[in-house]
């Protein structure tokens, strides 16, 4: 294997990758950005407890979005969540093309990169170890991989994520594989983020610490509570609360994401339904599942309840 024998220091940012992040959406209307609607957006989650903001990830539909586009986005969402931090994600088929996005944005100083393999090229290990090796001499910043292969084609092996962590900037990995995330639970040398959102409470009984989670749109109160209950050792008391969100999570992504996730947030009245083509709204059967199963969900205030009384050692039903 080729080695990655230069590990670069992290120097710019101070966050820890754990916690419940949030892959946000990027809202559009009449064919362009709602700026507007993003600095909304920014402000809802920023209250919400997460621990940070993803931008520009398949649910960002960020390979849909100009660099321009992306430098509007990140000052709107500085603006609005100042406090918040922020990665951004970053794919393409060619690597070279990809750092040089990397570089440009880079000036905006965000508090790390999520990084999957090339698109389609299915390379080798070597060329995996060259890919990530490119792309921490583009940025000083620290480096999610996202190990995604229904999108990439790509498998990544937990040895070879581990070498990437030992030997670069990398510090982090997305797993979206519920039996690689928990191999790499039990291994404990990486940084897991649980990027299958059925696998969340699963990840987080297993004493996994971080997740990147685009269902939280929805109700980022849940995941947060199920979260602290599990560090709480609340086991039972987690998986209950947890069990409502089964049916949304499913449904979230029985049409290509983002579509559900936009069509609950316009139900929500948190945004507008609008994609960018070739990303198209879901159809109208789902839209309607999708209003009675938000519908379902136990009202914050329950949520709330249920969290102060099992921390208290007491039980209530959500």
């Amino acid at each position: 294997m080729l080695t990655a024998n230069k590990k670069t220091a992290r120097t710019d940012t101070s966050v820890n990758f754990d916690g419940l992040w949030l892959p946000l959406i990027t809202p559009f209307r009449d064919g362009q950005l709602d700026i507007r609607a993003v600095r909304s957006l920014a402000c809802y989650y920023a209250t919400s407890g997460i621990s940070g903001l993803v931008l520009f990830g398949s649910t960002g539909e960020g390979n849909l979005i100009t660099l321009d586009e992306k430098s509007r986005i990140v000052n709107a969402v500085r603006e609005a969540a100042p406090q918040m931090p922020i990665v951004l994600g970053a794919g393409a088929i060619d690597t070279r093309t990809m750092c040089l996005g990397i570089r440009k944005l880079d000036r905006l100083k965000p508090d790390g990169w999520l990084v999957p393999p090339p698109y389609y090229l299915c390379p080798a290990a070597d060329g995996l170890v060259w890919h990530y090796k490119e792309v921490a001499w583009a940025t000083k910043r620290p480096i999610i991989i996202y190990n995604i292969p229904k999108r990439t084609g790509t498998v990544l092996s937990v040895e070879l994520m581990e070498h990437l962590c030992q030997y670069t900037n990398c510090v982090a990995v997305k797993e979206c594989d519920p039996i690689v995330l928990s191999a790499m639970n039990a291994r404990g040398r990486l940084n897991a983020l649980c990027g299958e959102d059925m696998a969340f409470l699963d990840h987080c009984l297993q004493g996994g610490l971080g997740a990147i989670s685009a269902s939280a749109h929805i109700r980022p109160d849940i995941f947060l509570a199920v979260m602290n209950l599990a560090k709480l050792g609340r086991h039972d008391d987690a998986a209950m609360l947890f069990a409502p969100l089964k049916p949304i999570i499913r449904l979230l992504f029985q049409e290509p994401n983002p579509s559900p996730i936009k069509q609950a947030l316009a139900i929500l009245g948190l945004s507008s339904n609008e994609l960018r083509l070739p990303m198209t709204p879901v159809s109208e059967a789902l839209a309607k599942r999708l209003g009675q199963a938000l519908g379902r969900l136990p009202p914050v205030e329950d949520v709330s309840d249920f969290v102060l009384r099992n921390q208290a050692g007491g039980k209530a039903t959500p």
